[in-house]
């Protein structure tokens, strides 16, 4: 896929729109994507599928782009979704609301591209909306990155003049601080969580503030501007040197919004990186989710990863939940004559190999050619879906992706990769959450517990070729654990060229671009009599199809110890190599 002029970049996002048009209603407030459903109610999921697509389209009307169809579906569409007498308003909002989150989207069109959901309106239809968009000042939010939505609609109001809340914008902006920990990385609220929602979420709406609010406010505009340059400096390690992406942590389905923080910079005019590095890393980021099979065959996307896949979805993923991707391109709102559209792409800039970031609880390994986040399973309890894999993991790569479970009776449905899984009365168990944590120059240390009377701590050091995983085991009881490595493509609609070996203490599976060996480190400190009576052995999991978010197929080397009563260390060896 060509990107690289303005026109290029416009066309491959309205080739993603473009096929929505159908399915908006008569009134065009409401666009009906699918049958599937959120927790949220009927009228939100319809909000939540109009307002989302605006994140690409505003900046694409804020950078001089026409497309007359949309312009009247979007100034149609608010005027019905927000009038009480019209059978398509949106309904009434409540604590805790999904359409306050949508409300985002739409403030972003107020302030970036008046001139088409703005300027046009009649003064009773704006009256309309903001009486709309201000209920958000009316109820409570959750303590998270939902605050910054009331952020972005009380700027927007103020900047066309209308109602705001001064008193709730300073309250939220408040609240923010308490967020910040340190070398630009935020937590999202009481969750402790640091995740996408950092990247894609919280800078996000902090830049598009420090933006319109710069001659207002401008402390906080270059504070927030500061933190992002910070910021960059260790999400670039996120991404390996193809643009591919560290699939950690929830909201998995928004897919190329991983990549939106960098765009957010272009629009506040920050350059982290010399612009041919982010014109690169945005390009290549697209081109490889564009390759995938994610859109069905009206070419909506799907609720997924690198396929359609419900099985690793949240709660709240509606079937518009996916177009939060379209935050990809704040970088349309550049003027034509911006250096960004001429320049080439270059490569990642070099990077040490290794570089723990205490501040998001993790310890990113860049191989270059894939690159490789150690967790110690650090997040809030309150998951929204498949919680312990998107957080709880050893390891989360670039190239190899994670699996999810499909439940915990039988290996093969749990899909543990990257986890040492106990086997106890007919259940998997695996590390959930962890008690006590730390991030070390060398790598990641963990304290916890898969089951009462078992604690494990686990020590993960990475290197050129992979990673050692040494568990100190405590347990009451015994049992078998299987420590796993990366899930290996075994095929699906293709020959990739598969093979397994299992000799001995290993176990490797391979296929024509990836490889993964697990081999048990055996020395005078493991070969104990019990390990000598039953020693560890290599084991190959099959695990059920699609449970793997990038590979339909896949199979997990392992090795297979016997867990004895009392102390025990194993040590296990993890090969990961991308071809």
């Amino acid at each position: 896929m060509n990107l690289h002029s303005k026109k290029d970049f416009q066309d491959c996002m309205l080739s993603i729109l473009n096929p929505l048009k159908p399915y908006y209603s008569e009134e065009k407030a409401r666009l009906t994507l699918g049958v599937t459903m959120a927790h949220y109610d009927i009228g939100a999921t319809w909000m939540e599928a109009f307002s989302r697509p605006l994140w690409g389209l505003v900046p694409f009307w804020a950078g001089g782009g026409k497309e007359p169809e949309f312009e009247e579906i979007y100034r149609k569409g608010l005027t019905a979704g927000t009038d009480e007498k019209n059978p398509e308003y949106w309904g009434e909002c409540t604590s805790f609301d999904q359409r306050f989150v949508e409300m985002a989207a739409i403030s972003y069109g107020i302030m970036f591209a008046p001139q088409v959901v703005w300027d046009p309106l009649t003064e009773e239809q704006k009256e309309n909306l903001c009486n709309y968009l201000n209920k958000i000042n009316e109820h409570p939010l959750p303590v998270c990155n939902w605050i910054l939505f009331a952020v972005l609609v009380n700027i927007a109001m103020k900047k066309v003049g209308h109602r705001y809340s001064p008193e709730m914008l300073e309250e939220y902006l408040e609240g923010l601080e308490t967020f910040y920990l340190g070398e630009g990385w935020y937590q999202d609220g009481d969750s402790g969580q640091k995740d996408y929602y950092i990247s894609f979420a919280i800078h996000f709406y902090s830049l598009i503030y420090a933006v319109i609010m710069e001659k207002d406010d401008p402390e906080r505009a270059k504070k927030y501007k500061a933190r992002a340059m910070k910021f960059a400096k260790q999400f670039i390690y996120w991404f390996d040197e193809e643009g591919e992406a560290i699939p950690f942590g929830r909201s998995l389905t928004y897919r190329f919004s991983q990549v939106s923080f960098f765009s957010v910079c272009l629009l506040a005019g920050l350059e982290p990186f010399p612009l041919p590095v982010m014109k690169g890393l945005i390009a290549r980021h697209l081109r490889t989710w564009l390759k995938r099979p994610i859109f069905d065959r009206d070419h909506v996307l799907t609720i997924g990863y690198g396929y359609p896949n419900l099985t690793m979805a949240e709660r709240y993923n509606a079937p518009g939940s996916p177009y939060w991707g379209m935050k990809v391109f704040a970088f349309l709102l550049l003027p034509d004559d911006h250096p960004f559209w001429s320049v080439e792409e270059a490569p990642l800039p070099k990077l040490a190999p290794a570089c723990p970031q205490k501040y998001a609880d993790l310890f990113v390994y860049h191989y270059g050619n894939h690159t490789t986040a150690f967790a110690p399973g650090v997040y809030s309890p309150n998951g929204h879906g498949q919680i312990v894999a998107k957080y709880g993991k050893f390891a989360y790569d670039t190239r190899f992706s994670i699996s999810v479970a499909k439940s915990c009776y039988e290996l093969h449905e749990n899909a543990p990769d990257n986890m040492l899984a106990f086997w106890i009365d007919g259940y998997v168990y695996v590390r959930r959450i962890c008690e006590e944590s730390k991030i070390t120059e060398n790598g990641v240390w963990s304290k916890w517990s898969p089951y009462p009377g078992i604690t494990v701590e686990t020590t993960i050091t990475p290197d050129a070729g992979g990673h050692t995983r040494v568990h100190k085991i405590t347990s009451e009881i015994e049992c078998v654990a299987y420590d796993c490595g990366f899930a290996v493509s075994r095929g699906d609609f293709e020959e990739v060229g598969f093979v397994e070996k299992v000799d001995g203490v290993s176990a490797q599976a391979s296929n024509e671009f990836c490889s993964c060996t697990v081999s048990a480190i055996l020395d005078d400190n493991t070969r104990t009599n019990e390990v000598a009576e039953k020693p560890p052995v290599g084991y190959m999991i099959t695990a059920d199809p699609n449970t793997n978010l990038l590979y339909t197929k896949t199979k997990i080397p392992a090795v297979k110890y016997h867990i004895c009563k009392g102390e025990q260390e194993i040590v296990t060896r993890v090969d990961a190599e991308v071809i």
